[in-house]
């Protein structure tokens, strides 16, 4: 078992790779969070992972009920965070998406309207 160096104690081990896929398949390959399709596309495909709802890092179980098809994206935004509920944790994530979207927007309609004007 891993041992968590911030709270000194050992932690469960990620997920196998035959425990992954029995997740994906139970949620149909779809991030739990966002609903990205991973059968959609080999792109979509390659950034599906599992999540530990309640992270290890606070002692999450490795246990179904703990365990949902994520894409990498939701997972970096959700973090180490630990949610009342699995629907505050999926609003937050969604609330973030939303935020970085239309950052993301802004900053390329500044570099659009800047090589319009050159």
């Amino acid at each position: 078992m891993p041992f968590n160096i911030m709270t000194l104690s050992r932690v469960d081990m990620p997920v196998s790779q035959a425990e992954g896929l029995k997740i994906l398949e139970r949620d149909q390959y779809c991030c739990r969070y966002c609903g990205l399709d991973g059968k959609e596309s080999f792109e979509n495909a390659l950034v599906m992972s599992v999540d530990f709802v309640v992270p290890r890092a606070h002692k999450g179980k490795k246990d179904a009920a703990n365990l949902v098809a994520c894409c990498r994206p939701c997972n970096t935004i959700k973090g180490t965070k630990v949610y009342k509920s699995f629907e505050d944790a999926k609003k937050f994530v969604l609330g973030q998406r939303e935020e970085l979207r239309r950052s993301w927007e802004k900053q390329q309609a500044r570099a659009a309207a800047k090589g319009a004007s050159a």
